[in-house]
This record gives structure tokens, C-alpha cells and sequence, in this order.
């Protein structure tokens, strides 16, 4: 009699790769110059006058440890890409030591704009994220970003007691390195979200950067409307850096909501506002 010995059932990964670029027209009219996507990467492009914009998804419904998602958007010379996210992203348990990575490349050659607005990363118990920004800029370009990350659902009572998340954001400008940030949070979060020189009881935060060489005008009609726990800073010319923290998602987006609106020109995708 054969006896089979059982093979080891391995989870699923999840690996995905989106490469988006904008051209500008002759008439100034930015437009769609290349596409491609494979794996759980997907972009839905959405009807908008003044730039080429699309909506990113991740059809895998979340990331776990070993899954690999990686975007590269590039708006080339002249023309206008602007990209947001279907949904939150959510980091779900690993079942081992591995980690959810995603590395993202933007780019804007001169005269360019890149608009990166995705919703919401959530971060849920025993999750593990490493994820990376690099951004290139002509001088002259504009560049628009904002992260928010969530810490478990406040309003579901979920508290992130073990938990691994590393963040990283470089942006160069013609060839020189103008901003570069690094955030790791490790272990038990919520505890150390608590403490009140670091969180103050935060589940939420976000980082917003506006490279552009009109970026100090923004710099106190900003300031003005921002809550106590939001500050906004011109670090260098040319380069506004704005970091709010937040008890959950929805108070977070009150702080947001009205920043973006003003950064993008009032271009704020619909699903921010769902």
C-alpha cells in the first residue's frame, strides 16, 4: 500500500507591478503615453480635464507578508498625471516572519506635475509593512504627496498591539536630494501612540509634501486652518512638509481634506470624498 506524505501547504502571495506615464499634447492637453500592469496592480483610468488620472487597485484585497507591489508614474515634460487609490490599503496578519513590501517610483520631468494621493493605509494586528517613495523632479516641476496610515480601526475597538511598519520617502530635485523621511514603528504601536511625546493616544497620521517653487505661499493660509496636532513647515525652498496625527481615519481627513483641496488646485479625486 502507498502511503503519500501531505505536501506543505504554502500561503498565497500576492506580487504586482503597475508602469504609468503622462504625455503633454501639443495643445497643452496631458494624455495617456504608456500602461502597463501585471499581477494584483491594476489602474482604472477616471475622466478628468486637466490631467491624465487614474485609480490604483490592488485586486489581492490587501497585502500579507510576502507579497511585493511596485509603481512607477512618470508625467513626462509639460504634463499632468495625478493618481489615487479605489479604497484603503490594508495590511493584514502575516502568518510568519515575512513582510508585505511595496517600493513606488515618481517622476516629473520639466514643467511636470505629479499629483500622489492615495486613501489610507491600515495597518491591523500582527501586520508588516516596509514600503518605500522615491520621487525625481526637474526643478521646475511640481510635485504633490500624501500618506496617511491608520492604526487599526479605532471605531471597530481594534488595538495593534504587535505589529511591524517602516516608511520611507526621498525626494530629488535635478539630480540633489531636497527631502528625505524615514518612519519605523515596531512592536506594540498603540502603547507607543499613547505616550504624549509621541502620539498623545494618535491612531492616525499623515504626511503631506509639497515640492514646488511656489510652495512658501500655501505656507500660512495652511497654518491658519490646521488643528494642534497638524504642524506645517517650509523645510527648503521650494519644499512645504506638512504631519498631522489624528484619534482615527475621519478626523484625520477633516485635517487633510481641506490641505489637499488647496495643494491640488481643487483637483482632489472623487474618492477622497466617499
Amino acid at each position: 500500500m502507498t502511503h503519500l506524505t501531505p505536501l506543505t501547504t504554502l500561503p498565497p502571495r500576492a506580487h504586482g507591478k503597475l508602469t504609468v506615464v503622462a504625455k503633454a499634447r501639443d495643445n497643452g492637453v496631458s494624455a495617456l503615453a504608456d500602461l502597463h500592469q501585471t499581477g494584483s496592480a491594476k489602474i482604472l483610468m477616471t475622466p478628468a480635464r486637466d490631467a491624465v488620472e487614474g485609480v490604483i487597485l490592488n485586486t489581492s484585497g490587501g497585502l500579507t507578508g510576502g507579497d511585493t507591489l511596485s509603481i512607477a508614474a512618470t508625467a513626462q515634460i509639460g504634463a499632468r498625471l495625478r493618481l489615487t487609490t479605489q479604497a484603503a490599503e490594508r495590511v493584514y496578519r502575516t502568518a510568519d516572519d515575512t513582510i508585505a513590501r511595496v517600493r513606488n517610483l515618481v517622476t516629473a520631468e520639466r514643467g511636470a506635475r505629479v499629483d500622489w494621493l492615495p486613501q489610507e493605509t491600515i495597518l491591523f494586528q500582527n501586520g508588516a509593512l516596509r514600503r518605500s517613495l522615491s520621487v525625481k523632479m526637474a526643478a521646475d516641476a511640481r510635485v504633490l504627496i500624501v500618506e496617511p496610515v491608520l492604526f487599526g480601526r479605532l471605531a471597530m475597538g481594534e488595538v495593534v498591539t504587535q505589529a511591524r511598519f517602516a516608511d520611507s520617502l526621498t525626494i530629488e530635485r535635478d539630480g540633489d536630494m531636497v527631502f528625505r523621511d524615514a518612519s519605523t514603528l515596531n512592536g506594540n504601536i498603540t502603547a507607543t501612540l499613547d505616550k504624549p511625546a509621541l502620539g498623545n493616544g494618535a491612531r492616525a497620521m499623515a504626511l503631506v509634501v509639497f515640492a514646488a517653487p511656489e510652495a512658501e505661499a500655501h505656507l500660512d493660509p495652511i497654518r491658519k486652518v490646521l488643528p494642534p496636532s497638524a504642524g506645517v513647515s517650509l523645510v527648503r525652498d521650494g519644499v512645504l512638509v506638512l504631519r498631522a496625527l489624528a484619534p482615527d481615519g475621519f478626523e484625520l481627513r477633516r485635517t487633510l481634506i481641506p490641505v489637499l483641496d488647496r495643494l491640488s488646485g481643487d483637483a482632489l479625486p472623487r474618492s477622497w470624498r466617499l
